[in-house]
């Protein structure tokens, strides 16, 4: 029996905690150099993709700026294009926001980049609730969360519709009645549902992937629905070995119930790496690296994204605290998703966490929050990614350091070509778009989707 194939992203680090900017070989977050070299290294290491998240307001404590993450970042879409100039085979994903961003527009920037990349585009789609963001965007406020996944799939479909109005006919969207009609003006196209109602002339000719690949994170519920429904690729945050096997098997039977090829979905868990020449050596890396990713301020902080409250009088090194989370209070935390969908229960677990091992706020946090998936020499870690792959605990990882840009290096050079001299991962890239590279079918054509492509449950 052939052996699965590793699928290997790389994820630009500094949108949360586990960045040590304290660190000397940390860089610049504007500097396009630091891009390039993160780019280069994973080409080089011939990685499928690379991956930028984004966001889209300063992120705030109170009134104050939130010192635990990057503070800005530039455009997505123009590191990426640029990007594209300096590297010739690995994908390019980007996580744009379906809730503050129009059809249209997505659809003009994606196919814009995947033209000048080559086929190389992805689009990580994202949605939000967050009402200080909205204030940012013409529409203001926010939408609830029903509505924003009803937002993200009519988008996903008005995009799809766009990409698709180029080709031998054009495709008219009723999404409202979920009819596809065809017609022969190369590039017309007109979407109406309840989110959108939109009709014109797509500008941009069929890219050369068809589609860019779609890239999604569902964990609700709905947000599982969505993915599979709608993803090529899905990104999780279930990094123990039984709970990603658990996500695997539940994404990939949803896929199937949506009526497509588990085959064709791939399920990407981000995994943090530190390496030593010994076991010895990396654990004491780790403890090292995360001792300075969660330092008693960040506990604090960590800990008030979960209570959404002001804990600074709460002493990091004592107890969890005591007091109730107050979920339904103006955001403490603004700019950041939510830790917890129940604020309650979480805090619940982790005062049973601390009794249990009598471990202090901050031993629980960092307990929680530990994103070293992979500790070890390379041998060691070659060895865990493969066993997750081939036990369908995951298809590949999107991998990640506590250093920008250099911290995919040593992965690179020490880890990934073990992989490669054991069958698991490529010598070289197999085509010329990222779908190929990934093993993915051509997308079909709008129309010709199966029924739940562009809608989501309620």
């Amino acid at each position: 029996m052939s052996r699965k194939q590793v699928v290997l992203g790389a994820y630009f680090p500094g949108v949360n905690h586990d960045t040590v900017w304290s660190d000397p070989a940390s860089g610049s977050h504007i500097d396009f150099s630091s891009f390039e070299h993160w780019a280069r290294t994973a080409e080089r290491g011939k990685l499928d993709l690379l991956f930028l998240a984004e966001g889209l307001r300063i992120r705030t404590r109170g009134e104050e700026f939130f010192d635990q993450d990057v503070v800005g970042r530039p455009d997505t879409f123009t590191v990426l294009a640029s990007l594209a100039a300096v590297t010739e085979n690995i994908g390019l994903a980007g996580t744009i926001n379906s809730t503050f961003n129009e059809p249209y527009e997505l659809a003009r920037k994606f196919a814009t980049l995947d033209h000048l990349s080559g086929g190389r585009a992805a689009w990580n789609v994202v949605t939000s609730s967050d009402a200080p963001t909205g204030e940012n965007f013409r529409r203001g406020g926010y939408l609830g969360h029903h509505q924003r996944y009803e937002r993200a799939g009519e988008t996903l479909a008005a995009v799809r519709a766009l990409w698709d109005s180029w080709g031998s006919d054009a495709v008219v969207a009723d999404q409202a009645a979920g009819r596809f009609l065809r017609d022969g003006h190369v590039g017309d196209f007109a979407v109406h549902g309840h989110q959108f109602d939109i009709a014109g002339r797509f500008t941009v000719p069929r890219s050369p992937q068809g589609h860019p690949v779609i890239l999604q994170a569902g964990e609700s519920p709905a947000g599982r629905d969505f993915a599979a429904a709608n993803s090529d690729a899905i990104f999780s945050r279930y990094q123990k070995f039984d709970e990603a096997r658990a996500f695997y098997d539940d994404v990939k039977a949803r896929v199937a119930k949506a009526g497509r090829n588990p085959d064709e979905v791939r399920i990407l868990p981000s995994a943090a790496v530190i390496l030593g020449d010994t076991e010895a050596e990396a654990r004491e890396r780790h403890a090292e690296i995360h001792d300075r990713q969660v330092d008693p301020w960040t506990a604090i902080v960590l800990a008030e994204m979960v209570w959404n409250r002001d804990l600074s009088g709460f002493d990091p090194d004592g107890p969890v605290p005591d007091v109730d989370p107050t979920p339904e209070a103006p955001t403490w935390i603004r700019g950041r998703a939510p830790l917890t969908q129940d604020a309650h229960a979480t805090a619940r677990a982790w005062r049973e966490i601390g009794e249990a091992k009598d471990l202090s706020l901050r031993e629980v946090v960092k307990h929680v929050f530990d994103r070293a998936v992979f500790v070890g020499t390379p041998e060691h870690v070659a060895d865990e990614i493969d066993r997750y792959v081939q036990a369908d605990a995951c298809d590949g990882f999107n991998l990640g350091s506590h250093v920008s840009p250099s911290g995919l290096d040593e992965i690179v050079e020490q880890v990934v070509p073990i992989l490669t001299e054991r069958g698991v991962f490529r010598a070289d890239y197999a085509g010329g778009t990222l779908r190929d590279n990934l093993g993915l079918a051509s997308p079909a054509r709008f129309g010709e989707r199966h029924p739940g492509a562009g809608s989501v449950a309620s």
